[in-house]
């Protein structure tokens, strides 16, 4: 919750630090997309079973295609590298649904 505050207030106030922060983690170079790169909790592995079968498609993709390419130590070309206008949120959404569902559920079995 902190971190999605000081994420959006970064966004609103400082767009040329996240911006910079975005290019210097370096995995758009390998045609990733933030929501690649999230550490598969419980939660995450339930909102990846959620994903549209395209969207999974996709993911699958690029990260075999990163795999391959952080291999043989290589990049994409710049001009395919993930802008930081282009990087929008597909893992997020679902992944929230899935956090409010199991703290309904903890909730409830708490009671």
């Amino acid at each position: 919750m902190l971190a999605s505050m000081i994420a959006n207030y970064l966004k609103r106030n400082f767009p040329q630090i996240q911006k910079w922060a975005y290019n210097a983690s370096e995995f758009n170079k390998y045609g990733l997309y933030r929501d690649d790169i999230i550490y598969e909790t419980e939660d995450v592995k339930e909102a990846l079973k959620r994903l549209p079968p395209d969207v999974m498609e996709a993911r699958i993709f690029r990260l075999v295609r990163a795999a391959q390419l952080d291999c043989q130590k290589k990049v994409l070309p710049q001009e395919q590298w993930t802008k930081f206008e282009e990087d929008e949120p597909y893992l997020l959404p679902h992944l929230m649904d899935v956090i409010k569902e199991r703290k309904e559920r903890e909730e409830w079995e708490a009671n």
